[in-house]
């Protein structure tokens, strides 16, 4: 599936199926459509440039990954890796339904293969 902006853009729970990613919290908010891929391990770079309906790919764990994805409306946030959500964050992604997902693979790996979805890349 290529993903584009509009009414038939894939959403959270057709990447996380496509894929085969974990789904550790914020299961209300997998119906988001997913504009493109942010890749950033720093707070303070995702505030600043991320935009909205991009899945975040990121090694950070804590509560405050939830915190920016949903000042800036984004679709998802991803761990790589095999990395686990603290209980802070699963919580805080319950409450504001932004989904985080997990995987086992790297940053590198995973964003190629969404890199791939976006532009219909065989």
């Amino acid at each position: 599936m290529i993903l584009t902006q509009g009414d038939d853009a894939m959403n959270v729970s057709e990447l996380a199926k496509e894929l085969n990613l974990a789904i550790f919290s914020g299961r209300k908010g997998l119906g988001r459509n997913i504009t493109g891929g942010y890749v950033s391990d720093l707070l303070s770079d995702v505030l600043e440039n991320a935009s909205k309906g991009k899945v975040w790919i990121t090694l950070q764990t804590h509560e405050n990954i939830v915190d920016i994805a949903s000042r800036k409306e984004l679709a998802c946030v991803l761990l790589v890796s095999s990395l686990q959500p603290e209980q802070n964050t699963i919580d805080n992604s319950n409450e504001v339904n932004i989904p985080v997902l997990g995987t086992s693979m790297s940053t590198f790996e995973i964003a190629g293969l969404l890199y791939q979805k976006i532009k219909g890349v065989q």
